[in-house]
């Protein structure tokens, strides 16, 4: 069943608004997938703050006509779903480990602002740590001379109070 004009609109802005806070377009060729198998991809997309669909490739394009990810028109060929995410991994990330388990489901390509990236790229962007591990990470390292020194300052008094006990035990037998 085809669309009217006014909700070709609606899927447009709805496209459009998502584009714009995106920081990564991922598109992969869904042909042959059952529903059950889309669906888990939707329920695990969903989950990880990816906005996925199935879209006409005429309105997207439309969508990302003036973006920073117009460069991707020419690839948006064939019954494709779109991934898109404010986490520039997330995308990649989802899709990439979807299409691993699922010979069906083929990356076609993707694009962050200005930059086209191929299938391999895509899977070479789904290996980086998310921005939050990357952080951790950061923290972590950050961390580990304060709690270092932190443990020296505790050896002090710990040592006197140990060194105070064998002296009290000696003195006792």
């Amino acid at each position: 069943m085809s669309l009217n004009l006014e909700e070709k609109k609606a899927v447009v802005a709805e496209v459009s608004a998502q584009v714009a806070d995106a920081q990564t377009v991922v598109v992969a060729e869904y042909r042959g997938i059952t529903v059950e198998h889309m669906t888990q991809l939707r329920a695990r997309a969903r989950k990880e703050g990816v906005y996925l669909r199935v879209l006409k490739n005429t309105l997207v394009r439309r969508a990302i006509a003036d973006t920073p990810f117009a460069g991707m028109a020419d690839q948006l060929v064939g019954p494709l779903a779109y991934g898109m995410s404010k986490d520039p991994v997330a995308a990649a990330k989802v899709m990439h480990e979807f299409a691993k388990g699922n010979d069906k489901f083929v990356i076609k390509a993707g694009a962050m602002p200005n930059f086209l990236m191929s299938a391999k790229d895509v899977g070479n962007l789904a290996s980086m740590p998310s921005r939050e591990e990357l952080l951790a990470k950061l923290l972590g390292t950050m961390q580990a001379p304060i709690a270092q020194f932190v443990r020296t300052l505790n050896e002090v008094p710990t040592k006197f109070v140990r060194g105070l006990a064998a002296v009290r035990d000696k003195q006792a037998a």
